[in-house]
């Protein structure tokens, strides 16, 4: 079989799926891994390995075994120190074994921005006990927030009001981080007018930025996004210099999700995911490329001669399961999709997860419109015409 680029994916959820789906469109031949089988990028991919990536052995076997041109990593629970080692004997990680063990825990990010690229953070303190917790929720006062050094989407993050509601919330961190280590990192709570993700491609040829993308969280996950999203010439500047800055420190090529909180013109870094970010789904239907054909691209070394929009405004809106269940089926998408009109689209995109939980992503809808408000109005009444119906 031909073809330009052999990929090793390490975890397979949607946005590995978007991911491969663009990856394959370039010619690339991708073997995707993740602990489930049937995993949604399983789907589109040209081979499948299900193993925990946790799990050192089985790690190397599977890099051993595809000898992939590209290990891309989609999820943080990856037994790291494995992708150092086969780096160092002359596979490519992406971006870098060094980016990915940095970003894939809290900790190591963090103090490189506030400490070694002396970026404005909020204050913080890790913890490895509940005794350190406080010790920590001290130092940054209350409210705090607090989250686990590895996690995803969210999981594990609770913002605690007094000193009487920390033990819930560690107690919730610990459930919800992912790998074997216990650690939260307890977070000055940020006062901020409006949240963003720059989606931040570093290529051969260059640095280059989305326009930023605004999103609302719930319980610590994303439920929708927009782009673009007003900011002052002067944040917008300070972004991209701080979002510049530590990619180009992280190295390797690839598209990272950096996220800021901002207060007028004064923009806070908070954390970064050098791979394409959940927020960024907005990009299938807003950009000329999607997060994922950047990120395609860049790893493959191809050109990416511009990123524009193709709308004045474009939205995502989450649709979430309410429960577990292994028998379910989708009901509404016709609904939903009859609201676009010559004049603002609605897509949806339903990942193809096998089961259901309570709070799962399970689809996506999408809207343009004239404005961020029109498309998030559509986008949200395209969402709610979709509903899980559950055997």
């Amino acid at each position: 079989m031909s073809f330009t680029a052999k990929i090793l994916l390490l975890g397979s959820g949607e946005l590995g799926k978007e991911l491969t789906i663009s990856a394959k469109r370039l010619g690339a031949y991708v073997a995707a891994c993740d602990s489930y089988e049937g995993a949604p990028a399983m789907q589109v991919a040209d081979e499948a390995e299900v193993f925990s990536m946790l799990d050192a052995e089985k790690l190397r076997t599977a890099i051993a075994k595809h000898r992939p041109d590209l290990v891309v990593p989609e999820v943080e629970a990856i037994r790291t120190a494995i992708l150092a080692e086969v780096e160092a004997e002359g596979t490519t990680i992406v971006p870098s074994a060094r980016a990915t063990m940095m970003t894939m825990n809290r900790d190591s990010i963090r103090e490189l921005a506030a400490g070694s690229l002396g970026l404005r953070t909020s204050r913080y303190r890790f913890a490895e006990s509940f005794e350190e917790a406080e010790a920590a929720a001290a130092h940054t006062g209350y409210p705090c927030v607090v989250k686990p050094v590895m996690s995803s989407s969210g999981k594990g993050q609770s913002t605690v009001e007094t000193p009487a509601a920390l033990r819930a919330a560690w107690d919730y961190a610990v459930a919800g981080m992912r790998g074997d280590r216990v650690r939260i990192i307890v977070e000055e709570f940020v006062r901020f007018d409006y949240e963003i993700t720059l989606l931040t491609v570093r290529t051969r040829d260059g640095v280059l930025f989305c326009p930023p993308i605004g999103h609302r969280q719930e319980l610590g996950d994303y439920r929708e996004s927009w782009q673009p999203t007003p900011m002052s010439a002067a944040a917008l500047a300070a972004a991209e210099e701080m979002a510049r800055k530590v990619v180009d420190d992280l190295g390797g090529y690839g598209l990272f999700g950096v996220e800021f909180f901002v207060a007028g013109d004064e923009v806070i870094f908070s954390e970064l995911s050098p791979r394409p970010h959940d927020t960024g789904m907005a990009t299938l239907i807003s950009q000329n490329l999607s997060e994922f054909d950047l990120h395609a691209r860049a790893i493959l070394g191809l050109p990416i001669p511009s990123i524009a929009l193709r709308h004045p405004a474009a939205a995502s809106a989450v649709i979430l399961a309410d429960r577990e269940a292994e028998a379910f089926r989708f009901e509404g998408v016709a609904e939903a999709l009859a609201l676009g009109s010559p004049e603002a689209e609605v897509d949806v995109r339903i990942f193809g997860k096998p089961v259901t939980r309570k709070n799962r992503r399970m689809a996506v809808a999408l809207a343009t419109g004239a404005s961020a408000d029109e498309a998030r109005a559509l986008a949200t009444r395209a969402a709610a015409a979709v509903r899980i119906l559950y055997a």
